[in-house]
């Protein structure tokens, strides 16, 4: 099993990572090469979160190999024994060997610093750029990112400069490679600690209110009134958009030089709007440079760069607005249904989405009576308790893991005891759920955050590529020191806990931190004391009521404004419930009207295509049959039909007369 569990979870990682990114990305429509970077950044992060319990293993195994070395060891198989005590080090079913763990944290950690400072800024101004060539869109990039990387560059020339000059420094390239590992980790833990301190509260609270059949009704209502202002919003800016590029459509003509970008903007505009506009090339009216006014390139790329950011933000509020309204008739048939006698589920509108039989075998509607009118809330208010139970552990630990003696971290203590027994399954599944824990609060927050409408992961492939580019930057920046803060938390790290143990390979990779002694003994140690600040910041609620002050219209139970929004979205909710009903109604007396006289419809062509073949099969028969008297009245009616088709004109209504009779006129028989 020697590596086995290694692979195992490489794989299983990389699915993750592409299942969650296929749902918020669009692999279609979006650039390759902006899907292959994030799910690369979001694939690391992931890896880094799964990996690092079985480094903690495989640690706690090698310091019991480097304990027994002061007397021979016996080798028992798969166990080391130490003669004096008899104490076993049994080998760990995941154990990885010596040599592995360190170069795949150094590629991995070093990937992700690479992605996260410079390729992924670098591919967020490319993506946001309105250039019409690969070159301009470079050009653009790198002079938005001048300032970026000018920065730091002059920060760390100046900190080079100092070093230099300062006779008390005598600094290595190691010493420097920690620097700026510990500035990049610093960098990230004051982020983590804001993410950290708001998921640990607001993650079991909206598990809590998820069992609140009232809450989540209103909630959506007030969602919908504020997305049908953005929807409206996004409509009418789509609209100027269009309007602007209607007139650069109608002003430059098909053999102008900028006619080629014009077309490509056209491309990005939805069809509708295409199809009206056209492509301005039916005129062959040569363009003037002295008489007309032209738009420059320059104002073309920004028309491009304002087409593509309408065009997105349209076709994303309609899209959430159809979600939002099918979670809000189904919350509301859920209300109804509570009272329901019958115990049968009864929706109000059918699923438009084809279910999978498998499902709907079991899932029926009993059983979806029970689980979400009885059994659901009950679920979730047990959940919200686990959670909540966790987040407490958690805020305790970040207060008191740097007290040694005694231990005081629960998260120490938990993993101390299983080491003195070498239970490695209890040690990896502990610190896998304590890692695990960590990472939803604060990429939970990565995820729920949304900042204006720069930043916003909105699901069912509707976020866009400077969003995704913008998410791997954040899990990149942020998942080292919440990896360091773990290793705290356990005890792991040697800063921590004060011991001359072998480290982790994922802390040795990192360096000695007592290069920057005020950020080891300080910093690293009493700043996450802040979470328990941003966790009673959060439990009332300050941020949502300092953004309702701002103009920013929150979620808030004691607000007037709030109420007036759920009025208004519970009308926009009524308002859509009835046209949907009416268009299904339409298709319920279309199919009844098909089913009733399809049929009689049917029957009727039948009838009329047997009576053909029967006149065919009839005039067969008489050409087979000798001359008879009916012979010459048959071939005068025939030649009387061709006469006809032959005399037949199309009136003249100009003329002076019309003769009632076309056989009588001089047809020229």
């Amino acid at each position: 099993m020697s590596g086995a569990a290694l692979g195992l979870e490489i794989v299983f990682v990389f699915f993750l990572a592409l299942f969650l990114l296929h749902r918020y990305g669009d692999f279609k429509k979006q650039h390759r090469l902006v899907i292959i970077a994030t799910l690369l950044a979001w694939y690391l992060c992931f890896l880094i979160v799964f990996i690092l319990p079985l480094d903690v293993s495989t640690t706690i195994y090698n310091r019991c190999k480097l304990a027994v070395n002061s007397s021979p060891p016996e080798n028992n198989g798969s166990y080391v024994t130490l003669a004096p005590s008899k104490q076993k080090c049994f080998k760990p079913w995941s154990y990885i060997p010596n040599g592995i763990m360190p170069i795949f944290w150094r590629v991995v950690y070093w990937t992700s610093q690479f992605l996260t400072w410079i390729l992924l800024p670098f591919m967020q101004s490319y993506a946001r750029s309105g250039g019409f060539s690969i070159t301009g869109k470079i050009k653009t990039a790198l002079i938005e990112n001048a300032i970026y990387y000018g920065t730091y560059l002059l920060i760390f020339g100046a900190f080079l400069i100092y070093v230099a000059v300062n006779p008390n420094f005598n600094l290595q390239w190691n010493q420097l490679q920690t620097i700026g590992i510990a500035a990049a980790n610093t960098w990230g833990l004051f982020l983590l600690v804001l993410l950290l301190g708001y998921g640990l509260v607001e993650i079991p609270r909206s598990h809590w209110n998820g069992a609140k059949r009232g809450y989540l009704l209103m909630k959506t209502y007030f969602k919908a009134a504020k997305l049908m202002t953005e929807k409206a919003d996004a409509e009418e800016n789509l609209e100027d958009i269009m309007e602007e590029v209607r007139k650069v459509n109608e002003s430059i003509k098909y053999n102008h030089p900028l006619r080629k970008c014009v077309d490509t903007i056209l491309k990005k505009c939805p069809t509708e709007y295409q199809e009206r506009m056209g492509r301005n090339m039916d005129d062959y009216e040569d363009f003037d440079e002295r008489q007309n006014s032209y738009p420059s390139e320059k104002s073309l790329v920004k028309l491009h760069k304002q087409v593509i950011y309408s065009v997105q933000r349209h076709r994303r509020t309609q899209v959430q607005w159809q979600i939002l309204l099918e979670q809000a008739f189904y919350l509301e048939d859920v209300a109804k249904n509570e009272t329901s006698a019958s115990r049968q589920f009864v929706h109000t509108f059918q699923s438009q989405e084809s279910e999978n039989k498998f499902f709907q075998y079991f899932y029926t509607p009993t059983v979806e009576w029970y689980w979400e009118c009885l059994l659901r809330p009950w679920f979730y208010r047990v959940l919200a308790v686990v959670l909540a139970t966790f987040s407490v552990i958690v805020v305790w630990s970040e207060c008191t893991f740097f007290s040694t003696k005694p231990v005081l971290s629960l998260f120490a203590v938990f993993i101390q005891l299983a080491e003195k027994t070498y239970n490695y399954i209890y040690i990896e599944m502990a610190c896998f759920l304590t890692i695990f824990f960590l990472s939803i609060c604060v990429y939970s927050t990565v995820f729920r955050i949304r900042v204006f409408n720069y930043y916003y992961l909105a699901s069912h492939h509707q976020t866009d590529a400077y969003s995704l580019l913008f998410s791997g930057m954040l899990f990149c920046r942020l998942t080292p020191p919440l990896c360091l803060n773990f290793l705290g938390l356990t005890h792991m790290d040697a800063t921590i806990s004060h011991k001359n143990t072998q480290p982790t390979a994922y802390t040795s990779i990192m360096g000695s931190m007592r290069v920057l002694s005020f950020i080891a003994d300080g910093f690293y140690i009493y700043y996450p004391m802040l979470v328990v600040i941003l966790c009673i910041a959060t439990y009332f609620s300050l941020g949502t009521r300092c953004l309702n002050l701002l103009g920013f219209q929150q979620f808030m139970g004691d607000s007037e404004m709030t109420s007036d929004l759920i009025d208004e979205g519970k009308e926009l909710i009524r308002r859509e419930k009835r046209k949907r009903q009416r268009q299904e109604e339409g298709e319920n007396r279309r199919r009844e009207w098909k089913e009733r006289y399809g049929n009689r419809e049917d029957s009727t062509r039948s009838r009329a295509v047997h009576t053909d073949q029967k006149e065919s099969s009839f005039s067969e028969t008489n050409t087979n049959r000798p001359l008879s008297k009916y012979t010459r009245s048959n071939g005068r009616t025939e030649r009387d039909r061709i006469e006809l088709l032959q005399d037949a004109e199309p009136l003249d209504f100009n003329a002076d007369s019309v003769n009632d009779d076309p056989l009588e006129s001089e047809s020229g028989r």
